[in-house]
């Protein structure tokens, strides 16, 4: 069988070439073509022979990611689903702001996780991205923004289908590619890396020397609480995510962005609040609100407003820093826990 020559180092590349009595160069040119360029056929290769490239036809495939099926939301938002070379799907979304494009991209087909009130997690994992289909979604979402707003991509979030930190591998792979100058040079300042909150891999991340930002789906600072609604974090306890957190931080000096949804009779009482304000106070962080995006289960209803906006003042007045982030892409199930492959 053929393997994906994007599996494939530069060097491995070029050691293929030599051993077939080329030049090394010619491992360097496909390469760029294969990631600096996205070329999906070998028959875009024009500055290699015909001969050659009926040679890497013979030995390689490029299996490469095809948009299934487009949505666009009222507020600009554009949803793909992605069809994988064989034939899972999953969803990435292009969000448009004023000022900038943002890529959300999926790192597993389906979630390794159980999050209740997710539509991802609904879905059984079947496998890991692999490295190129992750920067597949991210080419196609920049010439997505390209094509529809005349600018290119300017920022990455690893928060669509999956648990980023479940791929861990193919993850840092692919934030490699994403931010190198032989890949899309894409600065690793403006990725954030969101997880659920794996303890040992986000110490193993903040190893890496990578410069991303890292967002933890928090939802509560009441054990308990945070238990019931995302089952799997009983195995991490709020205790041991802080150790992981203030390690991050101490390796790489970035402060930690902590996702939090407001639901009404879950999390939406002073208790919760003060529970939050000294979970915040332990750790260099800010926290990002977030607007509940119903997936049909009537047990997780969005919070009133007034609650929200108590939420945040009582952060405020505790000088951390707080936004309320509005959804996008609703009307098309493009909001932040809808992806499912409801098309």
């Amino acid at each position: 069988m053929k393997i994906d020559i994007r599996s494939l180092s530069e060097d491995e590349l070029c050691e293929f070439f030599v051993k077939k009595g080329f030049d090394s160069y010619r491992g360097k040119q496909v390469y760029e073509w294969i990631w600096k360029k996205s070329s999906y056929t070998f028959d875009n290769m024009t500055n290699i022979s015909k001969d050659l490239r009926l040679m890497l036809d013979e030995n390689f495939v490029i299996n490469h990611i095809e948009v299934d099926k487009i949505q666009k939301s009222l507020d600009g938002t554009i949803k793909n689903a992605v069809k994988l070379f064989d034939d899972y799907t999953v969803e990435s979304v292009l969000i448009p702001t004023q000022d900038r494009t943002t890529a959300c991209v999926s790192s597993q087909v389906g979630c390794s996780l159980d999050c209740k009130f997710c539509a991802t997690s609904k879905l059984k994992r079947m496998r890991n991205l692999n490295p190129d289909e992750i920067y597949d979604q991210v080419v196609t979402i920049n010439n997505q923004s390209l094509k529809y707003f005349n600018r290119p991509l300017s920022n990455i979030v690893f928060m669509g289908m999956g648990e980023p930190l479940m791929n861990y591998n193919n993850l840092v792979r692919s934030i490699e590619k994403i931010s190198s100058d032989k890949g899309l040079n894409i600065s690793q300042k403006r990725i954030v890396v969101s997880t659920s909150g794996i303890p040992k891999m986000i110490k193993k991340l903040a190893d890496e020397n990578l410069k991303v930002n890292l967002a933890l789906s928090l939802h509560s600072a009441i054990e308990e609480t945070r238990n019931k609604i995302m089952p799997f974090s009983s195995k991490f306890p709020l205790n041991d995510i802080k150790e992981s957190l203030d390690y991050w931080y101490e390796k790489t000096k970035r402060k930690i962005t902590f996702e939090y949804i407001v639901w009404k009779g879950i999390n939406d009482s002073i208790e919760d609040i003060d529970a939050l304000v000294k979970y915040c106070k332990s750790i260099t962080s800010k926290v990002n609100l977030i607007e509940y995006n119903s997936i049909g289960d009537q047990d997780f209803q969005s919070a009133s407003p007034n609650i929200i906006n108590l939420y945040k003042n009582i952060l405020e007045k505790n000088k951390i820093t707080v936004t309320i982030r509005r959804s996008r892409g609703k009307d098309i199930d493009a909001a932040c826990g809808q992806l499912a492959n409801k098309q």
